[in-house]
């Protein structure tokens, strides 16, 4: 899902909603923009009012106060349409995925033949149904039988076919999405409404997103500023009218100029983003193919500062890799080679295919011709815990060094110590030994290397700046754990992991405070992802992990993890960056604003216009024109975040203030000056 902020039809359509939401209904939702949008309401009146001769000021100036003030209040509407815009754009790119389509209902589990063609849209939980390569997933389920090649470009925008079958972690399916080879039975999981298309679509158009804590809590926090602000500014009236008969010069402050004035002080800028902020965070973790269940999830990740990580695909690159050939004494490491190949010849694992290539890289070993060989190839089972090939009276074995010592054994040769001594120092140093014998001799060790994926260590150093510490589950034994965890550059490790160890120790962590963050797709990951504060499930692991956990990735991508915790940090970092901003702009505006509008009571305030500004007028007019010009200014700012840094919070916090507490201070300044110059030199005051 591509972003789409800024394109010509999104705009149109936020022009027009801007328009909507100033119905009240929609305006009491925002409490700070509220007083706007009522100050906006009072100057049109005062305006009315000014045709029968009740003047508080001049007809213009009270007229152009209130076209700032609808212009404010559109221009936060604008802020807010935009990023649901945007979001709209999203759902009806995967609305388009979500067709009713016929589906093959059975009548019996086993009996694939007897079936009663029904719509999608009619499918209940626990229906099951058959889909056949060229068809389409009618509704959200898990595969009970059967193993297919699955299009889920639909839904995650990636061309590359995934597998899914029965059984195992990789065993859900999604609605929407198409079979490009084989067969699948399938168990429905969701009613219609419910599916997990559904859920993304209602997630993306907004229409589930309620406030978070930490949201609430700011506007809280802006409501009680723009209260105070209220009551100083009404009590200005009163003190106005007394001051100016008490000096006997200057006029009570207008109740046009209060309601500017409150405008102005009152945080605007914060509150008119704080929504789009919010609404846009959910629309990055959307195009980062996440679907999360609420917007706290969101925001935990950003508080997150434990992370679990499984070994398995999100350290290491899932396949172990042949990386040499160990011979023992009395054998060349070119015969190991021989062998070891020969034996993986019709191995199509990851691991097979690496021997073959290893030995055919060292010492230039291609294929031969198994139909001169005779050759009988022995598969790997579970039992056995070996493979190999038979030929030419010649047996030659390659596996787990038990399974083969005892085959050596059997057969009345020797297994070495040499070889027990390799096969330990191969696990010592984080690797898998694979014992290759040839005719009841143990000819030496293949080490098979668990490789860690380029620049994760990097991006491990990169959290461990920020405070997050890093933990590698694995079911490894501990010496193997160990070394990888050490080339990996992760703080701690928890090998020979099961899932009631992974509980304990989220549990232990949280205990101390910590918020803690993992992945998972197994039901054996249900109870550990049930527990953490972020917890992500794969899209094609069980229905059990995906019900579990409080974010779905599309992708099935274990290191997103790493990408969802940036997020969320960017999202706070938004947040805070703005709001830092905004209650820096509303000191400015008041030193710039509050000397000039005693000037005819007080004018010795005259040394505080430092500014220079023209007039009492004019020092509003400019006031409150930046006012909403700054809004329109930072939406792309809200929209796309802060960019991201990895960097301790301290640090952060320093560079925040730097830029956006002394840049919010500054800034007013020079814009409301320039703005009073321009108004000046066009005769508007």
């Amino acid at each position: 899902m591509k972003e789409k902020s800024f394109d010509k039809s999104i705009i149109l359509d936020a022009l027009a909603q801007s328009f909507k939401k100033l119905d009240p209904r929609v305006q009491v939702h925002n409490p700070v923009m509220l007083v706007v949008y009522i100050g906006a309401v009072f100057t049109t009146l005062l305006f009315i009012l000014s045709f029968a001769g009740i003047r508080d000021e001049s007809a213009g100036y009270t007229f152009t106060i209130s076209v700032i003030l609808w212009f404010t209040c559109l221009f936060a509407n604008f802020a807010e349409a935009i990023a649901e815009g945007r979001g709209r754009a999203q759902a009806q790119s995967l609305r388009s995925a979500r067709k009713d389509v016929k589906a093959k209902k059975l009548l019996s589990e086993t009996d694939v033949s007897k079936y009663t063609e029904v719509l999608s849209n009619s499918l209940k939980k626990g229906d099951i149904v058959y889909v056949a390569a060229g068809e389409q997933v009618p509704m959200d389920g898990e595969v009970i039988d059967g193993a297919a090649s699955v299009d889920e470009s639909a839904i995650t925008g990636e061309s590359a076919p995934v597998i899914r079958e029965s059984g195992g972690d990789r065993s859900a399916v999604t609605g929407g999405t198409t079979l490009v080879s084989d067969w699948l039975i399938i168990r429905i999981t969701a009613e219609a409404g419910e599916s997990f298309l559904d859920k993304m679509i209602a997630m993306v158009e907004g229409a589930a997103r309620k406030k978070t804590p930490n949201e609430i809590a700011l506007q809280i926090l802006l409501v009680t500023l723009t209260i105070i602000f209220l009551v100083v500014t009404a009590m200005l009236l009163p003190f106005t009218d007394f001051a100016s008969r008490q000096a006997k010069r200057g006029a009570p402050i207008s109740i046009t100029n209060i309601i500017a004035l409150l405008v102005c002080l009152a945080p605007t800028t914060i509150g008119a983003l704080l929504s789009s902020i919010g609404i846009a965070g959910m629309s990055r973790l959307n195009q980062a193919n996440v679907l999360a269940m609420s917007g706290r999830a969101i925001e935990a990740a950003g508080d997150v500062d434990v992370l679990l990580l499984d070994k398995t695909g999100t350290i290491t690159l899932g396949n172990r890799q042949a990386s040499e050939f160990i011979p023992v004494k009395g054998v060349t490491e070119e015969e190991l080679a021989d062998a070891a190949q020969l034996s993986s010849i019709a191995d199509e694992t990851a691991e097979g295919r690496s021997i073959v290539v290893l030995a055919k890289e060292k010492f230039g070993i291609r294929g031969r011709d198994l139909s001169k060989l005779q050759a009988t190839f022995i598969e790997f089972t579970a039992k056995t815990r070996m493979s190999g090939i038979d030929y030419q009276k010649n047996e030659i074995r390659k596996g787990a060094a038990e399974a083969v010592k005892d085959y050596v054994t059997g057969k009345g040769g020797r297994y070495t110590e040499e070889c027990e001594r390799i096969v330990k120092e191969v696990a010592k140093a984080g690797g898998t030994p694979l014992v290759v014998a040839k005719n009841g001799k143990a000819l030496g060790v293949i080490y098979l290397k668990d490789i860690v994926k380029n620049g994760v260590k990097e991006r491990f150093d990169d959290l461990r700046k920020m405070g997050i510490k890093t933990i590698m589950i694995t079911g490894d034994n501990p010496m193997t754990a160990a070394a990888i965890a050490a080339e990996a550059g992760v703080d701690d490790f928890l090998a020979e992991a099961t899932p009631e160890a992974k509980l304990t120790l989220i549990r232990d962590y949280q205990s101390k405070g910590h918020l803690v963050a993992m992945t998972g797709d197994g039901t054996n990951d249900a109870p550990a992802l049930a527990q953490a504060d972020v917890a992500v499930a794969m899209n094609s692991g069980t229905q059990a992990a995906k019900e579990a956990g409080n974010m779905v990735d599309l992708d099935s991508n274990p290191t997103k993890l790493i990408d969802i915790v940036r997020i969320g940090k960017q999202l706070l970092m938004t947040r805070g960056s703005l709001t830092t901003f905004s209650v820096a702009n509303d000191v400015a505006k008041y030193f710039a604003i509050i000397p000039v509008l005693f000037f005819s009571i007080y004018p010795q305030l005259s040394v505080l216009n430092f500014m220079g500004l023209t007039s009492t007028y004019s020092a509003i007019l400019s006031a409150i024109i930046y006012n909403a010009l700054i809004i329109i200014a930072l939406i792309p700012l809200a929209l796309r975040g802060v960019k991201y840094r990895e960097l301790p919070a301290g640090k952060l916090l320093q560079r925040n203030l730097f830029i956006y507490g002394l840049g919010g201070i500054i800034a007013p300044f020079i814009a409301i000056k320039v703005i009073d110059i321009l108004l000046a030199f066009f005769g508007f005051v």
